[in-house]
């Protein structure tokens, strides 16, 4: 039976990889930012037995620490960084919001990092470890649109750091990679995008099934396909 740790697992996708993988039998440690605002997490815990819910911000280095000293030194087979934000309304060159852009640049770059920092003993412990960060395809060079310059250059670096992880583990029993999930049915995507969070989540857990230690560092699509960038 696997561990799975889900951080951002409240709603949208994080969420249904959280149901998901507790219906195939892992034991799943779910991450929310807020407790009292946890959207269907509460719920769905209530529902297994094994699922458990943690607090972790993952824009804030004492959260992630809180957690994993919650957590401890237990085996952990995947790490899913799910969890991130938009960067907010104000992303053009003539009207950037520069607050806005350090708060994303902790959480959708730094706090991953964080994240693979104080987990990486789990995931050794586990034998043969995975972390997987949810990116974009707005982080790819080869992505042909301008503007959302807060969310698409923070996506841009934490896959940098996903690189980075694969050199600087490559001793290590870790496989790390990097996902755009699609365009997903989510508060995010919104109603008319192209996939549900169930397609989006199913891909990415069979991305995790059949990656190797040969495809550490890499970035893929929801569907398995390798994402240029």
């Amino acid at each position: 039976m696997a561990t799975t740790l889900i951080i951002g697992a409240t709603r949208g996708i994080g969420l249904e990889l959280v149901r998901q993988c507790a219906a195939a039998g892992d034991n799943v440690i779910a991450c929310a930012r807020d407790l009292n605002a946890a959207g269907g997490l509460p719920e769905l815990a209530a529902t297994a037995d094994n699922i458990s819910v943690e607090q972790l911000d993952i824009a804030d280095p004492a959260s992630i620490k809180a957690a994993k000293a919650n957590i401890g030194a237990q085996p952990i087979d995947v790490v899913l960084v799910v969890a991130g934000i938009t960067g907010g309304d104000h992303q053009s060159l003539d009207d950037i919001d520069v607050e806005a852009w350090h708060h994303a640049l902790n959480a959708n770059t730094v706090g991953p990092m964080l994240v693979a920092a104080q987990f990486k003993e789990n995931l050794v412990a586990a034998g043969d470890g995975h972390l997987m960060i949810v990116s974009s395809q707005l982080a790819a060079s080869t992505w042909p649109m301008g503007g959302r310059y807060i969310y698409a250059t923070t996506k841009a670096a934490v896959n940098r750091v996903g690189q980075l992880l694969a050199i600087d583990w490559r001793d290590d029993p870790i496989t790390v990679t990097l996902m755009h999930p699609g365009w997903v049915q989510t508060d995010m995507g919104g109603p008319h995008a192209d996939i549900t969070a169930e397609e989006s989540a199913s891909g990415i857990r069979q991305v995790i099934a059949d990656a190797t230690r040969e495809d550490s560092g890499k970035f893929f699509k929801w569907n398995g396909e390798p994402h240029a960038w």
